[in-house]
């Protein structure tokens, strides 16, 4: 039997958001492409290099942090040869003229590079490229010493090792706050999950501890029953007295063995309860205790029959508890709608409250409990549905229908839609 639930109001789309990943890639492309794009026309203009050689090297050098992003190694290999080759063309007044060997966009690109090495791949790495960089310029001031002025060679690479070096520290700083933020957000996501596994297991022993209480009460009237049966039910024959002592031996075996099985479901922090399990005639009751807190309700109830199985009114009068709990604390000053039907193939419940009024006070920061999961637990334990959704003005709506025949014990088919509750 399907409950008659009008469907929920269809949320809007959620915009995907962007990658900050895809965001940090492009950022690096445009910022190789805008060095690109001044250090060839300054390659040609002040260092009078000719177009081909600098336009080939300028596109290695500038190319090489993007290419680090996934070849690490062959980055360094075509920024240490570009690096070490750009300069070799330049004249000797040039070179006292302007910065030589390394000029300030092939400083820039440096820096990227080694920026991008650290934060990817790890300061190893980012090291090793800043060191065959700066060491194979080196080699090249030297090696040019008759030809070029060597001071000034040297006066350029110190500022620039002095630039890059610096650079290099705070992008391996940068890198190690990365990797500890990532590594904080995935334990806390780990910490989330163990929770949420602890609360399922933690709700499905607490609905165990009160099946205990239902079925031992079923198990010890047949231990009863067969128990007496000699004396109420005269003259059996040996053979039905022999059946009911063993109806009664195999009753008290199950009830010790349901014992043992709480127990061990049991933990050391939790008491057993010494009340009797509250069903759907304690509804009035709780409804009534609600109001005189200052909740609106109005409620619809159906008079409960004797023939509700002890696991189904257990786990109604459950829900509707949860549910009304949730909707006082989530949306106080609203009015609440609880209609509880009872015919002879199903149980149905309906909570349904309205949008918070923004005239009101804002109700206080609440823990985001578990009551979904505990709902959704017992209504799958009866074979049962329960939908939890907003309505298309704001408001909440918590539907179940429980079955009375039988008790599925298939794969859960409750369907719950994920909200504040």
């Amino acid at each position: 039997m399907r409950v008659n639930t009008a469907a929920p109001a269809r949320q809007p789309a959620k915009r995907r958001r962007p990658n900050p990943r895809t965001f940090a890639f492009g950022a690096l492309a445009l910022a190789s492409v805008a060095l690109f794009s001044v250090l060839v026309p300054v390659h040609i203009a002040l260092y009078l290099q000719p177009a081909p050689l600098a336009f080939l090297f300028g596109a290695m050098l500038c190319a090489a942090p993007v290419v680090a992003v996934w070849l690490p190694r062959w980055a360094i290999a075509l920024f240490v040869v570009s690096a070490v080759a750009l300069p070799l063309p330049a004249a000797e007044a040039v070179a006292t003229t302007w910065p030589w060997p390394w000029s300030v966009p092939a400083m820039l690109v440096l820096i990227l590079l080694v920026g991008v090495l650290a934060i990817v791949h790890g300061w190893r790495l980012a090291l090793v490229a800043w060191l065959l960089a700066i060491v194979g310029t080196l080699i090249v001031v030297i090696g040019l010493a008759g030809a070029l002025p060597v001071v000034a060679g040297i006066v350029n690479l110190v500022i620039v090792t002095s630039i890059s070096g610096a650079a290099l520290l705070v992008a391996v700083l940068v890198a190690s706050r990365l990797r500890v933020g990532a590594e904080l957000s995935r334990e806390r996501e780990l910490t989330a999950s163990e929770q949420s596994r602890r609360v399922l297991v933690e709700e499905r022993t607490r609905i165990a501890r009160e099946l205990h209480d239902v079925v031992a009460h079923g198990m010890s009237l047949i231990q009863v029953q067969a128990s007496t049966a000699r004396y109420r039910v005269p003259g059996l024959s040996d053979e039905a007295r022999h059946e009911f002592d063993e109806i009664a031996q195999t009753a008290r075996e199950g009830l010790t063995e349901m014992r043992r099985l709480l127990g061990v479901l049991r933990t050391e922090d939790q008491q057993a309860a010494l009340v009797p399990q509250q069903g759907l005639r304690d509804i009035p009751e709780l409804v009534q205790t609600l109001r005189r807190a200052g909740a609106e309700i109005d409620a619809s109830l159906t008079p409960a029959p004797e023939s509700v199985p002890s696991a189904v009114d257990i786990a109604a009068f459950r829900i509707v508890q949860e549910a009304l709990s949730n909707a006082v604390r989530h949306a106080p000053h609203t009015r609440v709608t609880l209609s509880v039907e009872v015919d002879a193939a199903a149980v149905r419940l309906l909570v349904r409250n309205g949008l918070p009024d923004p005239a009101q006070p804002p109700a206080p920061p609440a823990h985001r409990g578990h009551g979904l999961l505990g709902m959704r637990e017992r209504a799958a334990l009866v074979g049962g549905e329960l939908t939890a959704a907003r309505d298309a003005d704001g408001g909440w709506t918590v539907r179940a229908l429980l079955p009375l025949a039988g008790i599925a014990t298939g794969p859960d088919t409750t369907q719950t839609t994920e909200g504040p509750q």
